[in-house]
């Protein structure tokens, strides 16, 4: 936590947030009319002032949430990035910029809730963005003890300003982090309405995670089962939202990652883009970081040597040593592009998007097939500028774009639903549970049938599917290592992690001859491939050396606080 960063976000927020001034998700003040004495002054300006939580200060993190989330766990290659092979060190610049990010975004947070507090504004709206405020600060804190594990609480910036302990922080422990986070969700879910303004927080939101943190603490300073309350407490907050919210998961599940969709029901919290280039830090950067080389007409595309892992293809049962795709599965191809794969909703002006013809045959396209693995990306992509334009009126532009990044489905919480059910039963047969499960696998799977139980396996594998590529399935390691360390650390180390050889040769002959031959000699998965060392400490990365020089109080042990009785809201 760089607590110097720390202090000159919350001195930058005090004294205006003139930190980024950009058109984006609905409207946020202009820089040169925004201060404390002129603004929060009605309903309009206290909504404009909460927008910037919706991207700006989570941008750094958004563009490496990606390294943690999937490379870590195994669903993604990322050539030497040290997230592919546990090495993660404090030095490291994406490990850094996230780090800073999450501290930006509780110190933006902060600073607004405290703002709102004496607005001059409906107590309707009043309510309504600070329930906002503190369920973004919620997933910010969500985000940092999950990577961190012990963290630092800062609940007010201006309060340890004034008391200039901003570099004397301790850590604390993190069952206390956990409460922490209830806490705040607890109250935003109090302050919150029912429905709120299309794409924005509500109370639903609020209770969506608030029951996925009930299951991930269920697990912490366990041995081999789970705490029954918090599993109870899971199981009736996915209740709640999956009964009373009024959502339902979309028909089609490619579709929820589409641009025309940005605010789809089935997404509970989201980070909304703009693709404006008047402020860096509002736009959606991703489709550069993942896209192939060429697949837009900006030059800004470099991510096409990596793409989603051999052991993730694996586990949708798809083979990238064939040129015939099972397609058993859809979220298959909504997630990764692989040989034979047409895509009807990009390049919608060229007829769609050819994957191999466009890497071999296109004349702005690479000449070569660019992935390691067999795969490419598809989830956090656009397509190209014609696409964006008829989706949002408006074109992208180079590492800009109005995707929305989905943090929080539908889906997420009916699998907490199930697992929160099955408990430490390992399986069960209730069928509240067995329906939840099923109406999440059965829209991408349509020959499933309804089971008549389902255990703790599926629900795992299933998860992964389901939310492939969305920034997610770390988190699931982690709060399995909390009570089961040994199995996390099993699975991890037995994937398939590493590379193909020879894919180049193979898919341009398909291309040019229609001939698919595999010569095992040639084309095969890396034969010496070396198994990652994972031990107990890799699902906790360390804080950024930097910090820990300007705070040595971050290398000791945590401490304990009552959460409730030092903090309010």
């Amino acid at each position: 936590m760089k607590l110097n960063t720390f202090k000159h976000i919350a001195l930058a927020t005090l004294f205006g947030l003139g930190l980024s001034s950009c058109e984006d998700f609905l409207d946020r003040p202009a820089e040169d009319t925004y201060n404390v004495d002129n603004f929060y002054a009605n309903d309009d300006q206290c909504i404009q002032g909460v927008n910037p939580l919706y991207n700006s200060p989570w941008f750094d993190f958004s563009r490496d949430f990606f390294k943690v989330a999937e490379v870590l766990s195994g669903n993604y290659y990322w050539g030497s990035s040290p997230y592919l092979t546990f090495t993660v060190n404090g030095t490291d610049e994406d490990l850094i910029n996230m780090s800073y990010s999450l501290w930006s975004v509780n110190a933006y947070a902060n600073t607004i809730r405290e703002r709102l507090a004496t607005a001059n504004a409906s107590p309707e709206t009043i309510n309504t963005c600070i329930g906002e405020c503190l369920t973004w600060k919620a997933m910010a804190y969500f985000y940092l003890v999950r990577i961190f594990g012990a963290v630092p609480i800062v609940h007010s910036n201006s309060a340890d300003i004034a008391a200039g302990n901003y570099n004397e922080k301790y850590k604390v422990q993190i069952p206390d982090v956990y409460e922490y986070i209830i806490m705040t969700l607890e109250k935003a879910i109090e302050l919150l309405p029912a429905t709120n303004s299309e794409g924005r927080i509500d109370q639903y939101t609020a209770k969506g995670l608030l029951a996925k943190v009930y299951l991930t603490k269920s697990g912490y300073g366990m041995s081999g089962s789970r705490n029954e309350d918090d599993l109870r407490q899971a199981a009736a907050y996915a209740k709640d939202v999956i009964d009373n919210s009024g959502r339902h998961l979309l028909s089609n599940y490619s579709d929820i990652f589409r641009l025309a969709n940005n605010t789809n029901e089935e997404c509970l919290l989201s980070w909304h883009w703009s693709p404006s280039t008047e402020v860096w830090t509002c736009q959606n950067q991703m489709q550069s970081d993942l896209a192939i080389v060429g697949f837009d007409e900006f030059g800004d595309c470099w991510g096409g040597y990596n793409g989603p892992s051999v052991d993730l293809q694996d586990a949708f049962g798809e083979n990238a040593l064939s040129p015939t795709r099972y397609n058993g599965d859809a979220r298959r191809k909504a997630t990764m592009m692989m040989c034979g794969d047409v895509y009807e909703y990009f390049w919608q002006d060229k007829g769609g998007f050819n994957y191999i013809d466009f890497c071999f045959g296109y004349d702005g396209g690479p000449k070569q097939y660019q992935s390691a693995t067999g795969a490419n990306e598809v989830k956090h992509l656009y397509g190209n500028a014609n696409d964006h334009l008829s989706a949002l009126g408006v074109s992208a532009s180079s590492q800009h774009s109005g995707l929305s990044t989905h943090l929080l489905r539908l889906a997420d919480i009916y699998l907490i639903y199930a697992e929160a059910m099955i408990g430490n039963a390992g399986s069960t047969t209730d069928a509240s549970a067995i329906d939840a499960f099923y109406q999440v696998r059965h829209r991408s799977v349509n020959t499933y049938e309804r089971p008549s139980s389902i255990t703790w396996e599926d629900v795992w594998k299933e998860r992964r599917l389901e939310l492939a590529c969305e920034g997610d399935r770390w988190y699931d390691f982690v709060r399995l290592s909390y009570y089961d360390t040994q199995r996390a650390i099993n699975e991890l180390t037995n994937q398939r992690r590493d590379v193909y050889y020879g894919l180049d040769d193979l898919y341009e002959e398909y291309y040019n001859t229609g001939s698919f031959t595999v010569n095992p000699d040639e084309h095969r998965y890396n034969p010496d491939a070396v198994k990652p060392n994972v031990t107990a400490s890799t699902f906790t990365l360390p804080f950024p050396t930097e910090d820990v020089v300007f705070n040595p109080h971050l290398m000791e042990d945590p401490i304990h606080i009552d959460v409730r009785s030092e903090f309010s809201y």
